[in-house]
């Protein structure tokens, strides 16, 4: 497990949209990538934080090889 994505697990699950907005502005940032901070916001406050619960534990299995990754999308 790449150390990058349990500290990405870890800003998101505590800090929700702020640790996305973190990550964005960091070298924690995947290459190619960029995280999905409004939907951090939005969607998980209208699913009662379900959504930024399953997108930060998507952190801990972030591949960079694949088209797509819940809670980024491609730059």
């Amino acid at each position: 497990m790449d150390s990058n994505n349990v500290v990405r697990f870890l800003l998101t699950f505590f800090l929700g949209f702020i640790g996305s907005i973190v990550i964005n502005h960091s070298s924690l940032k995947p290459e190619g990538f960029k995280s999905r901070t409004l939907a951090y916001f939005f969607l998980s406050f209208i699913t009662f934080g379900i959504y930024g619960l399953v997108a930060s534990i998507c952190n801990l299995s972030f591949d960079s090889s694949k088209s797509s990754n819940i809670g980024y999308f491609k730059d």
